[in-house]
């Protein structure tokens, strides 16, 4: 390939075809003159991006690693990093705030505390807030340092009607893949229950026995949970779940099976979101938990190592792939997203 085609395609596409990836693209090979844009969009895209965090066994986090102090394997098979961020690279973040008719009696109590995480971020993250209601999704300020305009930004979050938490995930994956290749994560604060995919569990759990209502839902099946699980891998974002009282299923006022199967159904995709995307969900058993658990979310982020690797094969099979993290001492534990599915 001629500097001058390389030239070319960088200018046809200069977000997607970034020079890491290039660089990464010679170094494995190269790309020959019949290979067209797609296929250079094709492999940059196939980087499997993790956010990686590492506890001693007392679980003090361990900041001062390298990259050379960590084997990524896919499939039990060592895979070599295309590139590393330490704990102290920025990362571009997304807060997701729920603004649905459920959480309108406290709304004071959300945007204090979300005014209060924005102080414990480093100077350099770059922070968009973006709210749901009934009426959709509403991005209140892009990305930006400028920490005056977000905490404005927060206090004008406010609405009613129904959750559309799904679309809101959507939109702020979408927001994120304008920020290229910084270090990703959303922080959703949501009671979890989606009007949407709600409409789906009510119809599962109204057709089936008495005895089939508590299993009968599969949420991991749930078409938006999986489009999101999708593209949070490709982007190799990290999703920090901040799950409201309202909707933890052991405090429904009746104990319809009917309902609390729908709820537990919700609950369990909140953890799937965090545990597949190598997150941590935090439940709010008190509105006044909610200030300190930004703050761990805040903290937890400081933490992470970033890391892409290149997968053993290209194949688009829809198989799952699984990923161990290894670092040289052994009183270390490496904690990232447990793999993923080759979509």
């Amino acid at each position: 390939m001629t500097m001058l085609r390389v030239e070319k395609l960088i200018k046809k596409g200069p977000r997607l075809f970034s020079i890491v990836g290039f660089i990464f693209l010679l170094a494995a090979g190269g790309l020959t003159p019949a290979q067209g844009q797609d296929d250079v969009l094709k492999t940059e895209t196939a980087l499997v991006q993790l956010n990686v965090g590492v506890v001693d066994r007392t679980g003090q986090a361990i900041t001062s690693l390298s990259r050379n102090d960590f084997i990524v394997y896919e499939d039990n098979v060592q895979r070599p990093i295309a590139y590393f961020e330490p704990t102290q690279a920025p990362f571009s973040l997304v807060m997701l705030l729920d603004m649905s008719g459920s959480t309108v009696n406290f709304r004071q109590q959300i945007i204090q505390a979300a005014m209060r995480f924005l102080d414990a971020l480093a100077p350099d993250d770059r922070v968009s807030v973006i709210s749901f209601n009934g009426k959709g999704v509403h991005q209140l300020i892009g990305f930006s340092t400028d920490r005056g305009r977000a905490a404005y930004a927060i206090s004008l979050a406010t609405g009613a009607g129904s959750t559309m938490l799904y679309d809101g995930l959507k939109y702020s994956l979408k927001e994120l893949d304008r920020e290229g290749k910084r270090r990703k994560a959303i922080v959703v604060l949501t009671d979890g229950i989606d009007t949407d995919v709600r409409k789906g569990d009510r119809i599962a759990v109204s057709n089936a026995s008495e005895a089939e209502v508590s299993t009968v839902i599969k949420p991991e099946a749930s078409p938006a949970l999986v489009s999101v699980l999708n593209e949070a891998d490709r982007q190799g974002v990290t999703v920090f779940p901040l799950a409201l009282p309202s909707g933890d299923p052991k405090r429904l006022p009746l104990p319809d099976p009917l309902i609390t199967a729908q709820y537990n159904a919700a609950r369990a995709r909140l953890q799937m979101l965090a545990d597949r995307t190598g997150g941590q969900i935090s439940d709010i058993r008190r509105l006044d938990e909610m200030s300190r658990l930004y703050a761990e979310v805040a903290a937890n982020l400081r933490t992470l190592y970033s890391i892409a690797y290149q997968p053993g094969t290209q194949s688009r099979d829809g198989k799952w792939r699984t990923i161990r993290i290894e670092v040289p001492r052994a009183d270390l534990i490496a904690r990232t997203k447990p793999g993923y599915y080759a979509r």
